[in-house]
């Protein structure tokens, strides 16, 4: 990407004269020092091995499918209880059992290979064609500080595909309730694919010699990524997968087991009817702030291997709503509560989504603002407080800025506590009746600190001394005034 440089440390990328400037957000790109050019390279460079090294990832690849077939057997065929042997004896017996179940109901049926096929193709043709936002990302050091610009038309896309099964599921071509009925079907095809897809960019992008911040231990390497910003064509891989796919089927899934308790009891709880607005929320914050993504250490660091591909196709969509699936095979009167009881439930919802939405705005468009974008798509809704006026923030001597304003004056990772309330409202959804549904949340805290200790790690190494400054202003990791 061509750019001159107008004496100020500022780069001003060059635009073709037929872009038009509301189809193309162009910045200033602002270097960071000899100094932060040095911390930079250290950065990226493999320096040491994250999640217990190979052993540790091999673990995890082997161990995290196989916890995902056990909690849903026990929710679905076991009334949400833990079961286990009952005796030594019955260690071999009960294994078969569990065998049998995904033998069984869990088989990547034809049925399944057509829908997730079906889904990942279709969304893949709307990204390309969908008219979008043109969004320049950050940086990148590794490619020499170059940006690269981010087709944003998710919001389209959703409301495209909403449409479209609407359509067909009222025209009876393609029921939704039967999305619910063959949970444990799909879920193998999108592991597969999981599985499939990582193992393959591995070996595409070393054989053609574009793999980057390599361990030199092939099962690693694949768990980690060899590629950081893959494409094809205008879509960028890594921010179509990360909401195309995952968020679409947790929607989907809610919106399916809605529509089985509509066709059973002639109604919807309000217990699903939450489930359905908590994952609409989701989805379409994931699709109208999309522009914030580029934005992100996600973007512009972390690769695309097994973490991310897997954990976007089979991860997020088929371990994050148990309490849909538990639900939507169980009898109402088991989780039905009082009014004020719902009405607490929805009120924190709503609650820890705007904090969690205008947080990341603020976050975001302030990386924006840093590169001279002073404008923003205007998608729905737009909540108050979502962009600084003037913000405060630390100048480092890396070049960057650190924002000490809004949300972020009383807590480091405000997004990841409003984030993890609305993943603990969707175990409490259900109250007492699974401990399964619950998973969400407790394996989330686990990823968010675990994800906090590598951030600030990197942060310290990365501004030093004004880290520390930062560190001393901002006080709080987490909660205001407690961590």
């Amino acid at each position: 990407m061509a750019g001159a440089e107008n004496g100020t440390g500022i780069r001003q990328r060059n635009v073709p004269s037929d872009e038009r400037a509301d189809k193309l957000q162009v910045s200033r790109v602002v270097l960071p020092t000899a100094e932060g050019i040095k911390r930079d390279k250290e950065l990226d460079k493999h320096t040491e091995y994250e999640f217990g090294g190979p052993w540790g990832v091999l673990a995890i690849m082997t161990g995290f499918p196989i916890l995902m077939y056990y909690l849903w057997i026990c929710l679905v065929f076991y009334d949400g209880k833990l079961v286990h042997p009952t005796s030594v004896d019955d260690i071999k017996p009960f294994l078969w059992r569990m065998w049998e179940h995904v033998r069984v109901d869990a088989s990547p049926n034809l049925y399944a290979w057509k829908v997730y096929t079906g889904l990942i193709v279709y969304q893949l043709f709307l990204a390309w064609v969908v008219p979008g936002y043109m969004q320049e990302g950050l940086p990148v050091p590794s490619l020499n500080y170059r940006t690269l610009v981010y087709k944003c038309n998710a919001i389209g896309c959703i409301y495209i595909t909403m449409i479209t099964a609407a359509a067909l599921h009222y025209y009876n071509i393609f029921r939704l309730t039967a999305l619910i009925d063959n949970f444990g079907h799909l879920m193998t095809v999108a592991m597969i694919y999981g599985f499939g897809v990582s193992f393959f960019m591995y070996f595409i992008t070393v054989a053609t010699g574009n793999q980057i911040r390599m361990s030199g231990n092939f099962i690693y390497d694949v768990f980690m990524g060899a590629c950081l910003n893959p494409r094809i064509g205008p879509v960028d891989l890594k921010m179509w997968l990360e909401v195309r796919i995952p968020w679409v089927i947790v929607f989907f899934m809610s919106v399916s087991g809605a529509c089985k308790q509509y066709e059973q009891f002639g109604y919807v709880t309000p217990n699903m009817a939450f489930m359905v607005l908590a994952t609409w929320l989701y989805l379409n914050a994931c699709g109208k702030g999309e522009e914030c993504i580029p934005q992100t250490w996600d973007m512009f660091h972390e690769k695309w291997g097994f973490l991310v591909i897997f954990w976007n196709f089979a991860g997020v969509p088929f371990s994050y709503i148990y309490s849909v699936v538990y639900m939507a095979s169980h009898d109402p009167e088991k989780y039905r509560f009082s009014t004020p009881t719902y009405v607490a439930l929805y009120a924190t919802l709503l609650t820890a989504y705007y904090i969690w939405d205008t947080s990341m705005s603020q976050k975001s468009r302030f990386k924006m603002q840093t590169q001279g974008i002073t404008t923003y798509r205007k998608t729905f809704p737009q909540l108050p407080w979502g962009t600084l006026k003037n913000p405060t923030y630390i100048q480092t001597a890396h070049g960057n800025r650190l924002l000490t304003d809004g949300w972020w004056r009383y807590s480091r990772k405000p997004n990841y506590v409003a984030d993890w309330t609305m993943s603990l409202t969707w175990g409490l959804v259900q109250g007492t009746c699974s401990a399964i549904p619950y998973f969400y949340s407790v394996f989330f805290i686990v990823v968010l600190i675990h994800r906090c200790s590598r951030d600030f790690e990197r942060c310290a190494l990365k501004y030093g001394k004004d880290w520390d400054k930062y560190c001393s202003i901002v006080k709080y990791k987490f909660i205001p005034g407690i961590y």
